[in-house]
């Protein structure tokens, strides 16, 4: 009986490792989504209109967006549905802005698929069954540094925290901290208004055995043009954002790069002081779907914004 206990143990021993050999390991996820939301005032949806002014003001906005596909594995869509709310608050004063912005997922999901020895599975998110309410909060701040509140060219900039939360598998957090620093530009010429940015996206994360999955910090980009056309208190802003990102290490390779473009539409309140209401909705799609850019995707919002202690901003 000994004799023969010793002579299965090897035998026992091989198949277990055998076993855990043949078991493909797990590819954890990371942060998919790659909107930007513009902070509380800022008026568009991915960018900054560097239009603080007065005394002590601010906004509150409660924003919901879809994403198709934002994530493709070969051709799986891995993350195949992201729906997402959240809410954000910003604290003005003369030229300076603070903000914060809590985000919920309500739905991520998607088909799961392998790649070489790893097993990319899909996230599965729902309010009802599996929800995970929280993803990674942010907090910021943004200074207009040059220009007047209304002028024809605005000079800004910005820095914001991510704080992790949410579990990776979900396809919601990275798990680390992240920043953002962004330097930001915009501008009103008659009914033409324009923003635009330039900055880095400080990313520790790298994920080379996810094709898609972040390569380290990025450079971030956007542009948007818009016609301002006034109706009595109001006014109705429209035209396209663009912003995308490209991983730094790699530059511009293509697939390391992500863009997309929104085309938006607000309406908003137009009195100096007191409070003041604004609606937009936006609707685009991946320029480049790939490293995040979705194959199309919806974001609307409504905002409470105002000012109180009205003063003009020098320039």
């Amino acid at each position: 009986m000994p004799s023969c206990s010793r002579a299965t143990a090897p035998a026992l021993a091989i198949a277990i490792a055998t076993a855990a050999a043949s078991t493909p390991a797990i590819a954890d996820g990371f942060a998919v989504e790659r909107l930007r939301l513009a902070p509380p005032g800022a008026g568009w949806i991915a960018l900054d209109s560097l239009d603080m002014r007065g005394g002590l003001g601010g906004a509150v906005a409660l924003s919901g967006g879809y994403a198709r596909a934002p994530l493709r594995v070969d051709g799986t869509p891995v993350v195949a549905n992201q729906a997402f709310a959240d809410v954000a608050a910003s604290v003005t004063w003369d030229r300076f802005r603070a903000h914060l912005g809590l985000t919920s997922p309500l739905r991520v999901s998607g088909r799961s698929t392998g790649v070489g020895a790893a097993r990319i599975e899909a996230p599965d998110v729902s309010l009802g069954r599996h929800p995970d309410t929280l993803s990674d909060a942010r907090v910021g701040a943004s200074a207009r540094l040059l220009g007047g509140p209304a002028g024809g060219f605005r000079l800004g900039a910005s820095a914001e925290l991510r704080v992790p939360s949410g579990d990776r598998v979900d396809y919601v957090t990275d798990g680390t901290y992240r920043g953002v620093i962004l330097s930001s530009f915009a501008g009103d010429h008659g009914a033409l208004t324009y923003a635009g940015q330039l900055g880095v996206h400080l990313r520790p994360l790298d994920v080379p055995s996810i094709p898609g999955g972040p390569r380290g910090s990025e450079l971030l980009f956007g542009l948007a043009v818009g016609a301002r056309l006034p109706f009595g208190p109001t006014a109705i802003v429209v035209g396209p954002e663009v912003f995308g990102e490209t991983a730094l290490r790699s530059a511009f390779g293509a697939q390391s790069t992500g863009v997309e473009g929104l085309l938006s539409l607000r309406v908003e309140g137009t009195a100096e002081d007191g409070p003041q209401l604004r609606a937009r909705v936006g609707v685009g799609a991946g320029l480049d779907p790939r490293f995040g850019a979705p194959e199309w995707r919806m974001v609307f919002g409504v905002e409470l914004f105002g000012r109180t202690g009205h003063r003009s901003a020098k320039p």
